[in-house]
């Protein structure tokens, strides 16, 4: 018998990512030379594997003939899709990957808070990372906002470890004020996931957000009255070099959980999910249920595929505002009023947001209402004075250029 739907998905999902890793992976390094031992192929694209295997380990990496729409790769039988007893408890997980005795194969990290979308996808990854070559490895951080949160990354870190994760490390932060508690636990979580993928040299750190929390993201951006890019909520692949994946954006958060309950992985509810005084928690306790009572089910599908369609036409905004950029700057590069203004504004405004954020204003700090009083320079222009944005940057009008600058 195959494995539960439920695991079935989540794998697949973390199976195809791991697929386009390897690709990507596979285009920056070295191609290796035909017929060499380093010539091993996944899919259609070569991807080196570690020069070296240990005798241990030679069996379960054995050439992976890999399809990724199928539900399991062509693999040795230590490698395959475990069966499941009536029960639906797991079969015994495959083994770890063990360490290479010279050149390491590459490192995927996952980012896992012991919640059950975490746990799944660091279960999904612990299982589909040794069929390609791939090391796995998982980091927890801990916030420090709860008594015990010590003792609760310990335990996390002791799960990630029974899934054969390695390495694996617990990461304490400090979270300040700026923007909030939940921006500035944001920062401070990012910023440790960012430090351990240089320090571990990993590809790429896998993130355990659903269909669920990219709606909750659509409707926070709807909220705020921002404008297209926020609405297109969080992508598959961000951060610096797309270090950042997120497998799940297609799959809900109940499917997450029966994976979890399936495989009997413990996972813990942070409190702070259900406690009223965060703006997510109040949209999921209370807000999507009341849309989803007012205009029926299928409400969270509805946000996630208006974010996927507001990322399309985000992007394509972008790549003509980059590309009209050059032309609207005189010789000496300051932006041409006239120019802008003929512009559409979705273009000008995209412009003059990325002078601000290059002269010196914090992106998370400049709003749709800064950059709206910037572009009255523009379009708008009485004679009106300077412009004061975050970040002590001015925005003024001069001689018909428009000149932004640290103040």
């Amino acid at each position: 018998m195959g494995p539960h739907p439920a695991v079935a998905a989540i794998r697949l999902a973390v199976r195809r990512v791991l697929h386009d890793i390897l690709n990507e992976h596979s285009r920056t390094s070295d191609a290796p030379a035909p017929g060499s031992p380093r010539a091993t192929s996944y899919g259609t694209s070569p991807v080196p594997p570690p020069t070296a295997l240990s005798v241990t380990s030679a069996t379960t990496f054995a050439t992976v003939v890999y399809d990724p729409t199928s539900s399991a790769a062509t693999a040795p039988a230590a490698a395959r899709e475990p069966s499941y007893e009536p029960s639906g408890a797991p079969a015994q997980q495959p083994p770890h990957t063990p360490s290479y005795e010279r050149s390491p194969s590459p490192l995927v990290l996952v980012a896992c808070s012991g919640g059950a979308d975490s746990m799944a996808l660091a279960s999904a990854l612990a299982f589909e990372a040794p069929k390609l070559g791939i090391r796995a490895g998982g980091i927890t951080v801990d916030h420090g906002l709860q008594p015990g949160s010590d003792l609760r990354a310990e335990e996390v870190v002791l799960r990630m470890r029974e899934l054969g994760l390695d390495p694996v490390e617990s990461i304490a932060v400090t979270v300040g004020r700026e923007g909030g508690p939940e921006a500035a636990a944001r920062d401070a979580r990012y910023a440790a996931l960012d430090a351990a993928s240089a320090r571990h040299d990993a590809l790429a750190v896998l993130l355990g957000h659903t269909r669920d929390d990219q709606a909750e993201t659509v409707l926070l951006g709807l909220a705020r009255g921002s404008g297209i890019r926020s609405l297109s909520g969080m992508a598959a692949v961000s951060g610096a070099d797309g270090r950042y994946r997120r497998p799940f954006l297609h799959i809900d958060r109940q499917t997450a959980r029966k994976a979890c309950m399936v495989q009997a992985l413990p996972v813990w509810d942070d409190p702070h999910n259900s406690d009223p005084a965060y703006t997510r928690s109040r949209l999921r306790q209370e807000g999507l249920p009341a849309l989803e009572k007012a205009l029926g089910k299928g409400v969270v599908e509805a946000l996630a595929r208006t974010a996927q369609l507001s990322r399309d036409d985000a992007d394509a905004l972008d790549a003509w505002a980059r590309q009209a950029e050059a032309a609207v700057r005189d010789s000496a590069g300051l932006l041409e009023c006239a120019k802008l203004y003929a512009l559409p504004p979705a273009v000008r405004r995209r412009i003059l947001r990325r002078a601000a954020i290059e002269a010196g204003a914090p992106a998370g700090a400049l709003f749709a209402r800064h950059i709206e009083e910037v572009d009255r320079l523009i379009t708008g222009w009485r004679g009106q004075g300077a412009i004061n944005l975050p970040g002590k940057v001015v925005a003024q009008r001069q001689g018909g250029r428009l000149v932004i600058r640290q103040g």
